[in-house]
């Protein structure tokens, strides 16, 4: 089969959807399929890639790691005329997913959409945010989905939101699988000490982008709060981000930064040696819409304690493979590390066993054959047109621009107002 997947991140972005179509490409190419992927031109991106397409794009948009694509050009055209694409599979409702819809619509194809991303808990990355804003962006989502052949949603928890929202479209619950092999194995205690992290102390981890979305500023807080109270704890931080600043600053007011130790972006073996450095996983975010990092932690034995969320109590099973807490506090989230660390020997290790079970149930190979399974019954459809559905999209599309064209004029008034003569609102650059 031929697939063509369309996203807006892709290697070596940092983050949870390029490292699911990553995930899954590969999967797919180990089966024999071909896939291309149409992603942004990002910084530092690798310098030969197959079967890769690169849009032109704005980098680092509006101060974030993200880059936001420019206008398609017509090579696309000429290159999936030679690719031959089966099925189209979006993984964002805009910039390249609404390539995707057009490519879809006139080549008569499935079209599917992996439902990533709470759009609303991102609006934060424009320079204007409104409520009317946010209310858009669902907006958007849910009509995208009610246009697509095939709506994926990374756990039920998600499927539901969409259903609650509006979503006909049929919907498939397929989380991005774990690579449980890739996991398993790791030499932590050599990369403690690469990190200068004791041998012998009981390390808090977290990995991911170190974005406000995240709420880093809580886990950070609270993970210092358990390292006051536990002199033998150390947090290692694994990813880069906008408020790496913030994580080290409460550190250092903290007077823990010594047991602060941030390694930034790692890769392949370094990844999983880093898993295999942590005691327990801590994760607080609650913009999720499936657990990558906490499924990834529990391949290689490692427990979490995590808020409940969307996409995460679908993984955390409280007191079988970590701690799940149902309210946001930094004296609970400190006690439930706490818990973790002074668990005897033997029901230490049965929580050890109860985490990388449950990374087994969501390996790759059985979440790829979910997707594959949906892929060749779209096949067998008929490419049905969806006319209104698609004016309804286009018209929320117009809307979103122009709120967006007002809050530019709102802003651009205000910084004339108190910013002086010279001063010019331009917009994202």
């Amino acid at each position: 089969m031929n697939i063509v997947m369309l996203t807006n991140t892709y290697t070596p972005h940092v983050g949870g959807v390029a490292r699911s179509v990553q995930a899954f490409t590969a999967e797919y190419r180990r089966r024999g399929h071909r896939v291309l992927v149409v992603a942004p031109e990002f910084a530092h991106q690798p310098q030969d890639e197959t079967d890769v397409v690169r849009i032109a794009a704005i980098h680092n948009f509006n101060g974030s790691d993200f880059s936001a694509v420019l206008p398609v050009s017509g090579l696309l055209t000429e290159t999936l005329d030679a690719f031959r694409p089966d099925m189209v599979h979006t993984h964002h409702p805009y910039l390249l997913g609404m390539t995707a819809l057009r490519v879809a619509r006139y080549r008569e194809l499935p079209l599917v959409f992996t439902h990533h991303t709470l759009y609303e808990q991102y609006t934060h990355y424009v320079p204007v945010d409104s409520p009317a804003f946010r209310r858009f962006v669902i907006e958007l989502a849910t009509r995208y989905a009610n246009l697509c052949d095939q709506v994926f949603a990374p756990s039920e928890s998600i499927a539901a939101l969409l259903r609650e929202r509006g979503v006909e479209s049929p919907i498939a619950v397929v989380p991005t699988g774990v690579n449980v092999e890739r996991f398993a194995q790791g030499n932590g205690l050599d990369f403690r000490k690469t990190m200068g992290i004791p041998d012998d102390a009981f390390v808090v981890g977290h990995l991911g982008r170190l974005a406000p979305e995240k709420n880093l500023t809580f886990l950070a807080n609270a993970v210092s709060a358990f390292l006051k109270a536990e002199p033998r704890a150390h947090f290692l931080l694994v990813g880069k981000g906008p408020l790496e600043t913030d994580v080290r600053a409460i550190f250092e007011r903290a007077g823990l930064s010594a047991r602060l130790h941030v390694a930034g972006i790692l890769e392949s073996s370094q990844l999983a040696a880093a898993y295999h450095a942590m005691d327990v996983f801590a994760f607080a975010s609650r913009s999720e819409t499936q657990g990558m990092v906490l499924t990834e932690a529990m391949a290689a034995g490692v427990p979490v304690v995590a808020l409940d969320a969307p996409g995460v109590r679908e993984v955390v099973k409280d007191e079988r493979n970590g701690r799940l807490l149902r309210e946001e506090g930094i004296e609970a989230f400190r006690a439930a590390l706490q818990w973790v660390a002074q668990l005897p020997a033997e029901t230490r290790r049965q929580l050890n066993q109860g985490a990388r079970a449950s990374a087994d149930e969501i390996s790759m190979p059985r979440t790829a054959d979910m997707a594959l399974d949906c892929y060749e019954a779209l096949r067998k459809q008929a490419f049905v047109a969806r006319p209104e559905a698609y004016q309804q999209w286009e018209r929320v599309l117009h809307l979103i621009e122009a709120e967006w064209d007002i809050l530019k004029g709102v802003a651009g008034a205000a910084v004339a107002a108190f910013g002086g003569p010279e001063a010019q609102y331009r917009g994202p650059v």
